[in-house]
């Protein structure tokens, strides 16, 4: 089950600076590095924060990132970054503003689209340097090396993986994730947990990721809850930005699994937040895969501060009820999603073989959607 005699390649940034007040430091390593057109990519929010990266130069800034962001958004950023002609790109907000500002980075100029790059290893280098910055506490985008993109016409999301994409330097400053509100916490603390789950339950699990993948959940178990209930404990901000850099590391050479693949058709269809998706699903995939992986199983519930048991029905209850207690929806009824897109749904889910065949179960197309359907 733990495939611990393969090749494995961890990658992470050069540089991660991490705790409160380090925003500070992106407008100095710019400086030393003699950049002077750099591009900010962010989110509506985050745009009347920019100054706190305390840049210099010809500083120009594409606040217009969108949650689930698709190919119009990205050729929008794209436009910019060559019309700017930027040699610096710094991703500042949530997974996608950071997702786009890689791509910003290795594609204006390279004669590549989108869709030349889906893949792995696909890019043709990158021209400029790039900075992550994260604002919130979910994705681990800064720590890792891809990129997603939601194809319109499909409904589906458009994979790169490069290491061109790996950030010169990482930023985590938890006093940045100080005002995100309850519910975002929530759902951004529940993806970076997902995260590390479904690479500790991996197919191709690896006991150095395990440490990771342990650790993130155990940071998660204690720290999410507080945060939910009081933004400005900086102890548990400051916990949760670490749970999610963990996570970020899981994603590279582990990935994540069933999870995921049921969480994607609930955003690309329904525009339902990652995170949220990824809490709806979590309980129901956890108890799937318990019978396949029983000590891992325990050992998540333990790290959550859950009872330990592999028994299906006992698992789904016990994390379903660590995820409503943080304010989360957990019934797609309540989302408005019809019950009569649920096989249009397990499709499109079933199709995504990149996450499925890591699954340490088999998840069939009937299987995702009985999933769906206790859901709902």
């Amino acid at each position: 089950m733990i495939a611990s005699d393969r090749a494995l390649r961890l990658v992470h940034p050069p540089v991660i600076e991490i705790g409160p007040g380090t925003v500070a430091t992106v407008g100095a390593w710019a400086k030393a590095r003699g950049c002077r057109r750099p591009l900010v990519v962010a989110d509506a929010f985050n745009v009347g924060r920019v100054d706190q990266l305390a840049l210099d130069g010809q500083v120009t800034v594409f606040g217009e990132v969108v949650p689930e962001p698709d190919i119009a958004n990205l050729e929008q950023v794209l436009a910019v970054a060559s019309a700017a002609a930027a040699d610096l790109v710094v991703g500042f907000g949530g997974g996608s503003a950071m997702d786009l500002a890689k791509l910003a980075a290795v594609l204006p100029g390279s004669g590549q689209t989108i869709r030349d790059v889906v893949g792995v290893g696909r890019t043709r280098g990158r021209g400029c340097a790039l900075i992550q910055v994260p604002t919130t506490a979910g994705t681990g985008s800064e720590g890792g090396i891809r990129a997603l993109v939601t194809d319109p016409a499909t409904q589906n999301k458009l994979a790169v993986e490069s290491i061109d994409m790996l950030a010169d330097l990482a930023v985590v400053d938890p006093d940045l994730t100080m005002s995100v509100p309850p519910a975002v916490t929530a759902a951004t603390g529940i993806d970076a947990m997902a995260h590390c789950v479904e690479a500790f339950t991996n197919r191709k699990a690896h006991p150095l990721i395990d440490l990771y993948a342990m650790e993130g959940i155990r940071l998660v178990g204690r720290y999410l809850a507080r945060a939910v209930g009081d933004g400005s404990d900086r102890e548990a901000r400051g916990g949760l930005a670490v749970a999610s850099l963990y996570g970020g590391f899981c994603l590279g050479p582990v990935n994540t699994a069933g999870g995921h693949a049921l969480a994607y058709p609930l955003g690309t269809r329904h525009h339902v937040p990652h995170g949220a998706a990824n809490a709806l699903i979590f309980p129901h995939v956890l108890a799937f895969n318990a019978p396949v992986v029983p000590d891992k199983t325990r050992r998540v519930l333990a790290a959550l501060g859950l009872p330990e048991t592999n028994a299906e029905d006992a698992v789904r209850e016990a994390s379903h009820r660590f995820c409503a207690a943080l304010g989360i929806e957990m019934r797609l009824s309540r989302l408005g999603i019809p019950a009569s897109d649920l096989p249009v749904m397990a499709d499109e889910a079933f199709a995504i073989r990149r996450l499925l065949d890591n699954n340490p179960r088999e998840l069939s197309r009937e299987d995702i959607l009985a999933i769906y359907r206790n859901a709902y």
